[in-house]
């Protein structure tokens, strides 16, 4: 692949680092105030009025490939784009490109019916409202998406919902008028992955109730927020249903292919932010008679630090190359590997950043304990580090076939089938 970008990418980019410069970072401070006075679970006055401004100048909806309704960029031409944007935990939302709203417009883009067009895609593209996913539940393992156990039964012209579901995010927020929701319809049906269904579930709704929020790490995300959702004897319309019954499964692996990456460009982001700020804090720090930036350690760390990024980056660029080239599913391993590894380095680098700010790196002046927060949360989010390791093992010793022979440039140590006293018997390999 071309690891230069396009003309197309570098204005894009360009524009956005110039809109975050002049309107995002010099205002974030007094974005946090409004959320600190007040009802905290309203809209933030500034972050809307950025998002006019954002949208004025055409900086709206970049992440939705292959439609007239976005910008229209590959995953591999937003991939720095949205880097850029991962900088500030403010920014994805200005540029209405933030979770789970870009999910849940790739979903009803790519599954939605006209009529789920024209009544919630178009108001979610337009910023007017927002949405929520609820597929995580308290009672099972969710790592697992064949295990929910929410029910949708179809009843005539209707499917009933009962379940109870947590970490729904969004859900809390005034905006949020629309909910996907992950249940069973068929929890008898052999092929586990075909048990599943999606239904939209629009917000006030008969039913529903919006429980209570969960802080994660002592944040409380307003007015985002990630809270328990429950839903008794919810009746919603039978043309609610995505793409059909059986079908949620494979839905919800098209939605989170993107999702996942769209987590890691910006916390590639968010890591560079990081290293600049650690290095600037150490070069105005002395300690023992010297800058600490002139401390080996910290030299080290730094080092490491630009080690790391870069290979995330490298390693983000060829999953996202790979989604455009040969699709979602052919790119499995790939989405795997960047989702292990992006979190990890950039709780790593932030921690780092912390560390170098000593007792203000995790004070809430700086910013830099949310942003350790919310890369300790894309290790979970998405699908845990594990369930990807395993994912990426499996389809690894599958590339490797029955016969070792059969591997490209690949030997195979034979161990010998008898060894004892008295054997004869030398080590011998297998092309």
């Amino acid at each position: 692949m071309n690891f230069e970008y396009n003309e197309k990418t570098k204005r894009l980019r360009a524009a956005v680092a110039a809109f975050m410069e002049e309107h995002v970072y010099p205002n974030e401070e007094r974005m946090i105030q409004q959320i600190a006075d007040g009802d905290r679970w309203q809209p933030v006055p500034l972050l809307e009025e950025l998002k006019a401004k954002a949208h004025a100048q055409g900086l709206w909806n970049l992440f939705l490939p292959e439609s007239e309704r976005g910008a229209g960029l590959t995953n591999l031409e937003y991939a720095p784009v949205c880097e850029e944007m991962g900088r500030s935990l403010f920014a994805p939302e200005v540029f209405n490109c933030s979770a789970p709203d870009t999910g849940n417009m790739e979903v009803l883009e790519r599954y939605g019916s006209p009529a789920h067009k024209e009544q919630w895609l178009k108001a979610l593209l337009a910023g007017e409202i927002r949405s929520a996913f609820a597929m995580t539940e308290p009672e099972v393992a969710s790592s697992d998406a064949t295990n929910v156990e929410t029910r949708i039964v179809r009843d005539g012209d209707e499917y009933v919902i009962n379940g109870r579901k947590w970490f729904t995010s969004g859900a809390l927020d005034p905006r949020c008028r629309i909910m996907i929701v992950m249940g069973k319809t068929d929890p008898d049906n052999p092929n586990r992955h075909r048990q599943q269904s999606q239904i939209l579930v629009p917000l006030p709704w008969p039913g529903v109730t919006v429980k209570r929020m969960h802080p994660v790490f002592g944040f409380d995300e307003a007015p985002h927020g990630h809270p328990e959702v429950i839903f008794e004897n919810v009746r919603v319309p039978a043309s609610n249903m995505l793409l059909g019954e059986g079908r949620g499964f494979e839905i919800a692996q098209g939605r989170l292919g993107p999702g996942r990456i769209h987590h890691c460009m910006r916390l590639i982001g968010s890591a560079e932010r990081a290293l600049e700020r650690m290095i600037r804090r150490l070069k105005l720090r002395k300690a023992f008679g010297k800058s600490v930036s002139d401390q080996t350690v910290w030299q080290e760390r730094i080092a490491e630090s630009r080690i790391m990024i870069d290979q995330a980056r490298l390693l983000t660029l060829r999953a996202a190359y790979m989604m455009d080239t040969v699709g979602n599913k052919a790119a499995l391993k790939e989405i795997g590997m960047i989702k292990v590894a992006v979190p990890n380095m950039a709780c790593r680098v932030i921690d780092w950043a912390i560390q170098a700010f000593g007792a203000a790196g995790i004070s809430a002046e700086y910013g830099l304990a949310h942003q350790y927060v919310n890369a300790r949360i894309i290790r979970i989010a998405d699908g845990p580090d594990e369930v990807h390791r395993n994912q990426i093992a499996r389809l690894e010793m599958k590339a490797y076939g029955e016969d070792e022979r059969s591997r490209r440039g690949g030997n195979a140590y034979v161990a010998p089938r008898e060894t004892g006293p008295g054997t004869n018997w030398t080590p011998r390999f297998i092309a």
